[in-house]
């Protein structure tokens, strides 16, 4: 059998997008559905490079130097994924616009990393931050007014249905604005002046007049996301406290909340500003030139409320990079259930927790994608190791085992992803008991989209039944369910429950595994380079850690259920 993930199905629908910001880079990758309808994340990295910090009109050597560290970081990130390099797209914004030496400094990206560096025009880069927002808000029947704040620039775009009626960019930026004013002691006075000028110059307002206005607003950039946090946090009011009840938040914040925290974002004293840099973190040295600038778009345009986007340039290239690679069938306003999922596990999961979510929901897949053929059940098969292949084999298996008198199918796949992706949320109300706080956060919120009420409670119980006790089937909820329903859910319940545990092994550092399936067993082999490995299920079960106690507790679930051995070998 080929082993090379070159040839691999999940790499080759691995898709990447780099963002060359004023500010920061971010990289994105992402796994495609085969259908090109939605995408997953799979790694995130942003990198602080501040291209204009030396000089607005030139990259400096320090820049380049911080700019070509950061790519480093992001190729070998690419590599390590084995994404192909047609699949690779790396854009640039404002700061490399502006700058003399832009050629000069493509060519030392294209030289030294292999990378071409696309330098998008302003309009461009407003049509891909819209494209972006229609990934993550439900938006498409709308005219809506996108608005992303960068370091050199702002976006305005108006569409509708996924038609671009009007791009506008104006070089207002925080970190420009931040350089001219904030730094230079000028002054805020003189600052606000220079934005309403620019807005006024540019007729902003006529021309949204002109493509009949707009229905909605939305933000999509990280200062806007920042300062909708304050908004929710109490930043203005000194509260700054966690909300248990953080998953009820609007995501969006009106033109009077908006004020209030640019008031005490301007507050002068040494207290506050340790206050603002212990909150806003490495924003803060920006933030008050970019709540300001919002502050006068808000007055300029008229907004009254804006509603705010987790997605934006980045997804909006991948968006764009999907529609050419599957000529035209990749739908801008498909799988609003996907999408409604990956909203709710991006604005309560956090970095860390939705990077495990999106390992939970690799390893998941192993039980269930079936990439080979029946003959190639019982090789022996080994990986450079790779959670995304992992998750789907093991499904392999169990999605066609007859034993177990079902046939879990795409839509079984779908629930339990998006259990996965949500098995975490809980946390945002405290640790104790998360599960069943992500039960109900799903049960009782209006988060899902287009999901019946069966399928909302299937995956409710998945996260709620991902840890702890195991379901009884002769139990309620379960006890109501036909006798076919039981058992898919179980399958796809010990499923979950296998996944939330070999996820936690990221941090094994683990090289290599192997699955084999027979009439009597199915074997899940998780080995370490140059390490032992220890048998669940057999005599040798001593110096076990946690996670291969709490897998061994699975595996005899696995055996009490469906009469068949399953067998994990897994590191010291």
């Amino acid at each position: 059998m080929n082993t090379n993930l070159q040839s691999n199905p999940v790499s080759s629908q691995l898709f990447t997008s780099i963002d060359m910001g004023t500010n920061s880079f971010k990289l994105l990758i992402v796994h495609a559905d085969p259908s090109g309808r939605s995408f997953v994340p799979v790694e995130r990295l942003k990198e602080p490079v501040v291209l204009s910090r030396e000089s607005p009109t030139l990259i400096s050597s320090q820049s380049q130097v911080r700019a070509l560290d950061s790519l480093q970081k992001f190729k070998s990130m690419i590599l390590s994924h084995n994404v192909s390099g047609e699949r690779v797209r790396c854009v640039a914004t404002e700061a490399l616009r502006q700058a003399e030496n832009q050629k000069q400094f493509v060519e030392t990206v294209f030289e030294d990393l292999g990378l071409h560096v696309d330098v998008l025009s302003g309009e461009e880069e407003a049509r891909l931050v819209y494209l972006g927002v229609l990934q993550f808000l439900p938006v498409f029947e709308k005219s809506v007014l996108c608005i992303d704040i960068g370091g050199g620039s702002t976006e305005f775009v108006v569409g509708k249905r996924g038609d671009v009626k009007l791009a506008v960019s104006l070089k207002l930026g925080h970190v420009n604005l931040t350089q001219m004013f904030m730094k230079n002691g000028i002054g805020l006075t003189e600052m606000r002046d220079h934005i309403r000028h620019a807005i006024d110059e540019s007729r902003l307002a006529d021309k949204l007049k002109e493509s009949d206005g707009f229905e909605v607003v939305v933000g999509s950039s990280g200062t806007i996301r920042a300062i909708e946090n304050a908004v929710f946090s109490g930043y203005e009011a000194d509260l700054c406290q966690f909300n248990l009840e953080g998953y009820k938040r609007d995501w969006k914040f009106g033109r009077r909340e908006l004020s209030s925290v640019v008031a005490k974002l301007c507050s002068e004293g040494d207290e506050e500003k340790i206050r603002r840099e212990g909150f806003f973190n490495r924003r803060s040295e920006f933030i008050v030139a970019g709540a300001v600038l919002l502050e006068e778009i808000f007055k300029d345009l008229g907004i009254e409320e804006m509603e705010v986007s987790e997605y934006a340039l980045a997804e909006g290239v991948i968006a764009d990079s999907l529609a050419k690679a599957f000529d035209g069938l990749y739908d801008l306003n498909a799988n609003a259930r996907w999408r409604s999922v990956m909203r709710l596990a991006t604005r309560l999961n956090g970095k860390k927790r939705m990077n495990h979510a999106i390992h939970c929901a690799n390893i998941a897949k192993w039980f269930q994608i079936p990439y080979f053929s029946p003959a190639h059940w019982s090789c022996s098969w080994f990986y450079k190791f790779d959670w995304t292949v992992i998750f789907q084999e093991i499904f392999v298996g169990l999605r066609k085992c007859n034993d177990f008198n079902v046939m879990l199918d795409d839509k079984d796949l779908e629930y339990l992803e998006a259990a996965c992706f949500l098995h975490n949320i809980g946390i945002i109300t405290g640790k104790k008991g998360y599960h069943k706080q992500s039960y109900h956060i799903i049960k009782n919120g209006d988060h899902l989209h287009s999901y019946t009420a069966e399928e909302l409670e299937l995956i409710a119980m998945l996260t709620r039944y991902q840890r702890k006790k195991f379901p009884k089937l002769d139990r309620a909820p379960l006890k109501n369910f036909a006798e076919k329903a039981k058992r898919k859910f179980i399958i796809m319940c010990l499923v979950i429950r296998l996944s939330v545990i070999l996820q936690r092994t990221e941090n094994m550092d683990l090289q290599e595994f192997a699955f084999l399936e027979s009439a009597e067993s199915f074997k899940l082999v998780l080995k370490q380079q140059n390490q032992e490995s220890f048998l669940i299920g057999s005599q040798d079960q001593v110096n076990k850690n946690s996670d291969a106690l709490q897998l061994e507790q699975e595996v005899e679930h696995f055996k009490r259920l469906f009469k068949k051995e399953m067998v994990v070998i897994f590191p010291f």
